[in-house]
């Protein structure tokens, strides 16, 4: 199959493409500058210069493959309300060129926020508190003809020495002398492996359902103290507890909410539908904190 993709060549992007140029499928992806185009040429994909800005450039990505990933998003921190409505504009533009078809358009979105400590699965709609409005965008393609499917990573994707939100966590530790963790640490996080992530993307392309929602959650309860010790361990650095009203001035308002917030969430759905496993190294393992027997 021929796959249109967007963000092909960020850190889960080449992943992914990777795993479906294994599998045999042809990749396009959208290039944004002449150093992207190269990475795909070398990765072995066909490069389509563009942007997310340039609307015409995705509706020609997505008439020339016969499915589309769209991975691409702007993480601008100081005004993610933009990035999230550019990501808007985007879904929208290659779901018009979809519409009539039969292509799949996989949309990667997040795991959703959960309140209490509630286990959060694939039935759980996107959350309303987070300025992130991809599901939003999506779903009501459905209702016009278009082939869509979501794809929600965890939001600690992690391997191959890079960590995501973790590798801020751990400048912050080396920042302040410190690995902290707030309160007794055992609210939980969720993690998952990019290469895991890379074949979930494999299995919702030639397996997915139309109007499904995949997790890409590996470790899906992980104590927030252990990621804690885990960094004090590499860094060789003291573990220290912290009181909530301290996080945001630690951490940072963004990584103090991600340092405090209590989510585990749920892959089961997605396993039973996709036959999906996460088989890579835990997020501690890949830490270095603990080895597998």
């Amino acid at each position: 199959m021929r796959v249109f993709i967007t963000g092909g060549t960020g850190f889960i992007g080449a992943a992914v493409i990777r795993e479906l140029l294994g599998a045999g499928h042809e990749i396009i992806g959208l290039a944004r500058s002449e150093k992207a185009r190269e990475a795909l040429t070398a990765m072995g994909a066909a490069a389509l210069d563009g942007s997310l800005e340039d609307l015409g450039s995705l509706r020609r990505g997505a008439e020339a493959g016969e499915a589309v990933i769209h991975l691409a998003f702007i993480h601008n921190f100081a005004d993610f309300a933009a990035s999230a409505q550019t990501d808007k504009l985007a879904i929208e533009a290659i779901g018009e060129a979809l519409i009539g078809t039969s292509k799949p358009f996989i949309v990667t979105s997040g795991v959703p926020s959960g309140e209490n400590g509630r286990v959060i699965t694939e039935n759980d709609g996107s959350d309303p508190r987070f300025p992130r409005l991809s599901e939003q965008a999506t779903l009501p393609l459905a209702g016009r003809g278009v082939q869509v499917l979501i794809v929600r990573p965890s939001r600690f994707v992690h391997g191959d020495g890079v960590y995501g939100f973790i590798t801020q966590l751990m400048n912050i530790a080396r920042e302040k002398g410190a690995a902290a963790y707030i309160g007794d640490g055992a609210n939980r996080i969720h993690a998952v492996h990019r290469l895991d992530l890379a074949r979930l993307y494999l299995l919702a392309l030639e397996k997915g359902v139309a109007g499904a929602k995949y997790q890409g959650v590996g470790d899906f309860a992980v104590p927030y103290r252990d990621v804690a010790a885990a960094i004090g361990k590499r860094l060789d650095l003291p573990v220290v507890s912290i009181p909530a009203d301290a996080a945001a001035e630690h951490f940072g308002f963004l990584l103090g909410q991600v340092a405090g917030a209590d989510n585990p969430a749920s892959s089961e759905i997605t396993q039973a539908a996709l036959g999906w496993r996460a088989e890579g190294p835990s997020l501690l393992e890949d830490l270095g904190s603990i080895t597998r027997p």
